[in-house]
């Protein structure tokens, strides 16, 4: 019997999910966030629901082939479900925890970096070709720095297509930027693309703001000065505060927070300080609040957190 064009369709879908999982599951054969061989491209895998976990996202495209995360982002929760994928537009720090996943059917996901420039130069291409927004797509936050939509075929085939290349590394050196630049300018014509396209736009609030975060990331030790942030970005600091929440769903001083947070956690991982060491390094004045604010976010005061850490294999963080 011959399908009808709907059955067609949905057995399309099936064999590209399918695909995608078979792919994604050779190169994930244990637990944890792995690198690849294609840069920038990391592969992730968790066989059971997770615990909330925090971490800081960076620009990037974050497919989901199998299980279901959800993410909290200030006070903005976000699920993604099977073939949906996520764009984080700037550094943003998260808290998320893998809410379906079985060793049988695990929780399978793609991370993408991707550098601002490369999608300022796909909008330039695109010039006036780009779809415009549509004010009742998936995100209905045009500012917010992190949007969702799912993945159409066309999608899917750029993100198997870039994928199957770990399978074939004499071909990656050529064939990798072509599918990964497929995959943003899928992105970019997609669903999302408008918002994400108002971080590439200079003259945008989207985009001054991405360059106040941008500050914040690189300055997170020093003094939090809104007026000079504000200057900065040719703003004013009213509107600086509100369109920095718009994007992060927190305060520039708990984006900063976090931020420093991160660091002194990724130092006494990393490099073996002691946690008064790390919260002086990363501009805390007292050790007692820097205890305490950390025991807030991780769960657990700082020597426990990072002993636990050291003894175990490294969990998924959110993607």
């Amino acid at each position: 019997m011959t399908a009808t064009i709907p059955e067609f369709a949905t057995n399309l879908a099936l064999n590209l999910q399918q695909q995608l999982a078979r792919v994604a599951g050779r190169w994930t054969s244990q637990q944890g966030i792995q690198s690849s061989a294609i840069d920038g491209l990391e592969l992730i895998r968790c066989d059971q629901p997770s615990n909330c976990g925090s971490t800081v996202y960076e620009p990037s495209l974050c497919f989901v082939i199998q299980g279901t995360k959800t993410i909290l982002l200030g006070d903005r929760e976000i699920t993604y479900a099977p073939l949906t994928y996520l764009a984080s537009s700037v550094h943003l720090p998260v808290l998320g925890r893998i809410v379906d996943a079985t060793p049988e059917h695990p929780y399978l996901a793609v991370k993408l970096t991707v550098e601002p420039q490369e999608v300022a130069d796909l909008v330039l291409e695109l010039g006036d070709k780009a779809p415009p927004l549509d004010p009742h797509g998936p995100c209905p936050e045009v500012e917010c720095g992190l949007c969702i939509s799912s993945m159409d075929e066309r999608m899917q085939s750029a993100l198997y297509r870039l994928l199957s290349l770990l399978d074939s590394p004499g071909d990656i050196a050529i064939l990798a930027p072509l599918a990964r630049r497929e995959i943003i300018y899928r992105a970019l014509i997609g669903d999302m693309g408008s918002r994400m396209r108002k971080f590439a736009a200079a003259d945008s609030q989207a985009h001054r703001i991405s360059t106040v975060i941008s500050a914040l990331k690189d300055h997170y030790a020093e003094p939090l000065r809104i007026r000079e942030l504000a200057d900065a970005a040719n703003m004013s600091e009213s509107t600086l505060y509100h369109s920095f929440k718009q994007v992060t769903r927190m305060s520039p001083l708990q984006f900063q927070k976090k931020l420093r947070l991160h660091e002194a956690r990724r130092l006494m991982l990393a490099e073996g300080l002691e946690a008064a060491t790390a919260s002086y390094r990363v501009g805390y004045e007292s050790p007692s609040h820097f205890s305490r604010e950390y025991s807030r976010l991780f769960g657990a005061p700082p020597r426990a957190d990072v002993t636990f850490l050291r003894g175990e294999r490294r969990a998924p963080e959110p993607v």
